[in-house]
Parts: structure tokens; C-alpha cells; sequence
């Protein structure tokens, strides 16, 4: 064992070790988002049958890369986030990019969720007491909540995230179960050939990867867990699998409820969360279930927005080396939170052209940096630690699969992909 390691673990015992279902449900939470809802919009080219087959191995190259991450992150004191990463392993033009895009995807991500949770907030309050709240009043009271538990540090976050997830699995279970009582055969498997699926494809494919972006955890994770990888991999592999059943069933229940033809409709209204909803009040289900709908979506959003900000959060401690006493504290949360809050009060409707790009960008350095950081570590000759199974086979599939994801991200942004209702 090297001194550094032992170092690391002796800094590490003097703070209680976080659980791995504590790393779970931040994994999840993370995952399990404003994501969650562009899903179906995304995905209304293909539609059911073919989402699914296409969900799960964007989930097996999205699970595989946060590995490839964790990899590269195990090599390094616990604490360090993807500055200290990036610079040891891909040099100075690596760290610049590979910085610039944690920060945009974040920054990005944030305002999504912002955008995403001010709708929902909303129309929940519209619905349950015919309140009228502004998008500017509704994305400052969502932001200035969130930002104080994610200002409090990760075991705050993984309190609140735990409570979310529980509220969010009781909320999903209740509302999705009264949306499969009215899941129609003919919605849900509508004639739809291969052939006119696979182009839309192509455009969900960011909206997919996005929607398992937990890579940006893994640093706070790492810490959180202390550098245990065998601990580290059980929190990413159960909470990367909860969201994938969480979507399965999603997508079920949607496009068992919402006919094909109703989302160019929806699209066209701007394709937001509150859309949605609406769309399923115009289709006869309960009152009741679609309340609970809307807390689940509040209970969703928060907690993806939580797991993304504790990423930047981190990161901006990492990056300007700011301690943790109450000046710090205060000059990473207003460099955290002000931003994506400003966006999200004057540009409240950004909801899906915001995911969208998050797609983009989220590929540099969720899915291509981690693969070449462990590359590099290798090749360092970095030994003892913690290596990905699969070897050069498995790298060269999740390289491909993020170059592929890219282009095709980039081809939607600017318009030059098929796009069902558009």
C-alpha cells in the first residue's frame, strides 16, 4: 500500500463512511430527473418497443464509462474532483476541455432542472388551488431551497435525496399504477416499422444518455464512500438500474396513455413537464393520479437537480481550491447557483433545447474522458488498483458509442436530424 493511500484512508476515518444506499439513491436521484420527462417526447419517433431495446445498452456504455471514471478517480487522494483528474491524466488542453464542458454540462443541467421544476411547480399549484405563480417567482423559490441543502455538503444532499427517492418511489408507484389501468394496447404497440423508427433514433440518442448521466457523481461519491471501489460499484450499479426500471415503466405508462399522434401537439407547446401533464388530464385519467404525478415530478426534479449541483458544487471547490469554512461555502454557492437561477428566471420555457444540449456536451466528459483517463492510467502503468473488466474490447465499444452519441447530439442541436412532430 502507498503512503498517499494510506494517507487518504487515515484523512478518511476521521469522517463517519456513507453507505451504499446512500451512494444508491444519489446515483438515482442524479439519473432520475427532468431527464426522466424528455423521455417520452424523445422517444415519440420510435416509440415503445424499440425505446427499450436502445435504453438498455445506452444504459450498459453509460454504467460502463462512470466505471472507467471511477477507474481514473481511485488513482488520485479522495476529494479530488475531475480538475485534479483531468490534469494528471489527460494534461493541460485535456483539463481545459474537459473542464469547460463539466462546467456547461452542469451549469446546462441546472438550468434544465430549474426550467423543468418551476412548470411542474406550476401547474401543480394551478391545479390543486388554481394558484397563477409567475416562472420568474416559481424558478427563485425552487432555486434558493435547493441551493441550501446542497450548500450543507453531500450528507445533506444524501438525507434529502434518500427522503426524495423514497416520496418519489410511493408517488411513482401510486400515479403510474393508476396510469396502467388505462394502458391502451393500441397506443402502445401501434404499426411502426423498423424502417421508420431508426431515424428517429438517432435524435433520441442524447436525450438517452443524459438520462443516465450519472457520471458527474462519481467524485462526490469516491469521497463519500471512501475510496472503497468494491462499495462505489455496488451504489452505481443498483442506482443505474433503478432508473432503468424507472424509465421502462415510465415510457410504458405513457405511451400506453398518450396516443403517437397527441405529441406533435405537445411538441409544438414546447414539450415541457407541465405539457405533459396536461396532456394526460385531456385524457380522462383521474384527478387523483395526476396530482400524485405532480409531486412525483417535483420529488424528481429536485433530486436530479441536487445530485448535478453537488457535482458543480464540488468542482468549483476542487477548481479555485476553497476551503470549507462559511466564506467559501458562500463564494461556491453563489458561483453554483446564480447563474443557472438567472437563466431560469428570464428564460423560463428552455426546457427540452436545454436537455438537448446538455446531450452534447455531456459526452465529452461523461463518456470519452473517463475512457481516455483510465487509458492513460494504464498506460502509466498504474497498478494495484481498481481496473474496469472487459479490457481493450470494452473501451473501444464505449469510445465508439461516445463518438457515435456526439455526432448525433450535434446533428439534433442544430436541426440536421429527423424529428417526429417538428
Amino acid at each position: 500500500m502507498s503512503e498517499s493511500t494510506t494517507t487518504d484512508q487515515t484523512n478518511g476515518a476521521r469522517e463517519k463512511a456513507g453507505t451504499i444506499l446512500g451512494g444508491s439513491v444519489i446515483v438515482a436521484g442524479t439519473a432520475i430527473g427532468a431527464g426522466m420527462f424528455s423521455l417520452p417526447v424523445a422517444m415519440s419517433g420510435i416509440w415503445f418497443g424499440y425505446s427499450i431495446a436502445l435504453m438498455i445498452f445506452v444504459w450498459f456504455c453509460m454504467y460502463s464509462s462512470a466505471l472507467y471514471l471511477l477507474e481514473a478517480n481511485l488513482r488520485f487522494p479522495a476529494g479530488a474532483s475531475f480538475d485534479t483528474i483531468a490534469e494528471g491524466t489527460i494534461g493541460t488542453l485535456g483539463r481545459v476541455i474537459n473542464g469547460a464542458s463539466v462546467a456547461f454540462l452542469c451549469y446546462i443541467l441546472m438550468y434544465a432542472y430549474i426550467s423543468g421544476g418551476s412548470s411542474v411547480i406550476k401547474h401543480t399549484l394551478d391545479v390543486m388551488g388554481g394558484v397563477d405563480m409567475s416562472d420568474a417567482t416559481a424558478s427563485l423559490i425552487f432555486s434558493i431551497i435547493l441551493s441550501a441543502i446542497v450548500a450543507a455538503g453531500a450528507r445533506a444532499v444524501d438525507r434529502v435525496s434518500t427522503i426524495l427517492i423514497g416520496g418519489m418511489i410511493l408517488s411513482f408507484v401510486w400515479s403510474v399504477g393508476g396510469m396502467l389501468g388505462h394502458v391502451s394496447t393500441s397506443n402502445l404497440f401501434p404499426t411502426l416499422s423498423f424502417a421508420d423508427a431508426v431515424p428517429f433514433s438517432l435524435g433520441a440518442f442524447g436525450f438517452m444518455t443524459v438520462s443516465f448521466g450519472m457520471q458527474n457523481t462519481v467524485p462526490s461519491i469516491t469521497r463519500y464512500l471512501q475510496k472503497d471501489s468494491k462499495k462505489i460499484r455496488y451504489a452505481f450499479l443498483s442506482g443505474s438500474l433503478l432508473a432503468l426500471v424507472f424509465y421502462i415503466v415510465w415510457l410504458f405508462s405513457f405511451f400506453g396513455n398518450l396516443p403517437r399522434d397527441m405529441f406533435p401537439e405537445i411538441i409544438a407547446a414546447g414539450g415541457n413537464i407541465g405539457d405533459m401533464l396536461s396532456a394526460l388530464n385531456t385524457t380522462g385519467l383521474d384527478s387523483d393520479f395526476s396530482t400524485v404525478l405532480g409531486w412525483f415530478a417535483n420529488m424528481a426534479v429536485a433530486s436530479s437537480f441536487l445530485g448535478v449541483a453537488l457535482c458543480l458544487y464540488d468542482y468549483i471547490v476542487d477548481l479555485l481550491d476553497l476551503d470549507h469554512s462559511t466564506a467559501g461555502r458562500i463564494k461556491a454557492s453563489l458561483l453554483t447557483f446564480v447563474p443557472p437561477a438567472l437563466l431560469g428566471i428570464f428564460l423560463p420555457d428552455g426546457f427540452i433545447t436545454a436537455i438537448g444540449f446538455a446531450g452534447l456536451v455531456l459526452v465529452i466528459f461523461c463518456i470519452l474522458s473517463p475512457v481516455i483517463m483510465a487509458w492513460v492510467g494504464r498506460k502509466q502503468g498504474a497498478e494495484g488498483g481498481y481496473r474496469v473488466s472487459g479490457g481493450t474490447p470494452r473501451m473501444v465499444l464505449i469510445l465508439i458509442f461516445g463518438i457515435a452519441a456526439m455526432i448525433f447530439a450535434g446533428l439534433e442541436v442544430v436541426g440536421l436530424l429527423p424529428a417526429f412532430g417538428r
